[in-house]
């Protein structure tokens, strides 16, 4: 029953407020009809049948009562970031260090193969055999997993092409506790930079039935370990004193 004049606009507001971490679908319909009750006209061909059936309603007479528009909603429930301590990963430029950082996951709805059958908590490593059910898989990029997707986002495609490169991450185990409704996921963290930065970085991780987790992340290369030290022992006053070393460029 609402009245929009020509160019106007109207608000739809639309509540999402989730009572468990999954997924909601909704769709939102928009029903135009004319004010004075009159239907618009159109050309009934058979293509153009077609295409009007799924977005207007039609009257008796052969003309269109109504237009909608549909419009899918997905209301994805997002965990609330207070009171998380950021993961810091540290390692001086070029050198290597790798960490397992825990993550926990509240409100993970459980699905036909999440919850373990015989104890509160289960630990499942990824080096088993693929055929045992609730086997974690890793895979490169945005990594799938039985139940979990998980990536690093970063605040700028400019520092994404920083520390891509430099930073690997997988998933090994993952324990959860029925009796608390928590999931730990254990990831392994591998930081190899080239040079001194301070970067941020936000581990993002969704559960297959829609539920988000945000954790933030901060990654610091100090300063290198000193290649060498150079001697130029002096020959006399006002005299020149020379020492030769090679330099190896790393790339082409």
């Amino acid at each position: 029953g609402n009245q929009l004049a020509p160019r106007k606009k109207l608000d739809i507001p639309v509540l999402f407020m989730p009572d468990t971490m999954k997924m909601y679908e909704a769709v939102v319909v928009i029903h135009v009809m004319r004010k004075n009750g009159e239907n618009w006209p159109y050309e009934d061909s058979v293509e153009l049948n077609k295409d009007l059936k799924r977005s207007v309603t039609l009257a008796e007479n052969g003309g269109i009562q109504g237009i909608l528009w549909i419009y899918p909603v997905h209301g994805i429930p997002e965990a609330p970031q207070q009171k998380l301590v950021r993961a810091v990963v540290r390692c001086r430029a070029r050198q290597r260090v790798e960490r397992r950082i825990e993550v926990p996951l509240a409100g993970v709805v459980p699905g036909a193969n999440d919850m373990p059958a015989a104890r509160n908590s289960t630990r499942v490593n990824t080096y088993k055999p693929a055929n045992i059910q609730g086997v974690v898989q890793v895979t490169d990029g945005f990594s799938g997993t039985v139940e979990f997707l998980y990536e690093l986002q970063y605040p700028s495609a400019e520092m994404k092409s920083q520390l891509g490169a430099l930073v690997g991450m997988h998933l090994i185990e993952k324990e959860w506790d029925t009796e608390y409704g928590i999931v730990t996921l254990i990831f392994n963290i591998v930081f190899a930079p080239n040079k001194p930065m301070r970067s941020e970085a936000t581990l993002i991780v969704q559960h297959t039935t829609g539920g988000v987790w945000k954790f933030p992340m901060l990654f610091i290369a100090t300063a290198p370990e000193v290649d060498d030290v150079i001697n130029i022992e002096a020959v006399g006053l006002n005299k020149e004193s020379i020492v030769g070393f090679n330099l190896t460029s790393q790339t082409r």
